[in-house]
């Protein structure tokens, strides 16, 4: 019983050492030498054989956009937004949402306009196309029969607008 005691604790003396070790070193005679205290100053780089691990906080930093740190007011990084920040993001939030409903509303109606357009385009370039007799109404409020150029003049005024608006 007494021997396998010590045995004990021989393994964990053995066991515990090397754990608590961070440094290891070879000193001036050559022997190993393992601490939880970095080895004495003036021991050369070449015999420090461990260190013991640190690991270094990774601190990523995104590049400020110009935009960005042109709305962004200088503040202590520790600091809690007020209300009155709070309040001003909201508003502006507000007001960017209400921007792109109003410019989506636009693009909507300006896409109906063109559908329209290209549509008229359309069945103008079939009329003329058709062969039948055209008139038009002169300055003098006569309505007149067209001549072919203006015929042609016509037919290319509609085949822009279709390539214009029809896309």
């Amino acid at each position: 019983m007494r021997h396998t005691t010590l045995l004990i604790a021989l393994v964990s003396l053995f066991l515990v050492t090397p754990a608590h070790a961070q440094w290891k070193w070879r000193d001036a005679k050559g022997a190993v030498q393992y601490s939880d205290m970095p080895p004495p100053p003036g021991t050369p780089e070449k015999d420090i054989l461990q260190r013991p691990y640190v690991a270094k906080p990774t601190i990523v930093v995104a590049p400020p956009s110009a935009a960005a740190s042109a709305e962004a007011a200088p503040r202590p990084a520790a600091s809690a937004p007020t209300k009155a920040e709070l309040d001003a993001a909201a508003k502006q939030k507000k007001d960017q949402d209400a921007e792109a409903a109003k410019q989506k509303e636009e693009e909507r109606r300006a896409a109906a306009q063109r559908r329209e357009n290209c549509a008229r385009a359309q069945a103008n370039l079939r009329d003329l196309q058709s062969g039948t007799r055209l008139t038009r109404t002169n300055d003098k409020g006569e309505r007149v029969f067209m001549e072919e150029a203006q015929i042609a003049a016509e037919v290319a005024r509609a085949r822009d607008l279709i390539t214009s608006e029809c896309r």
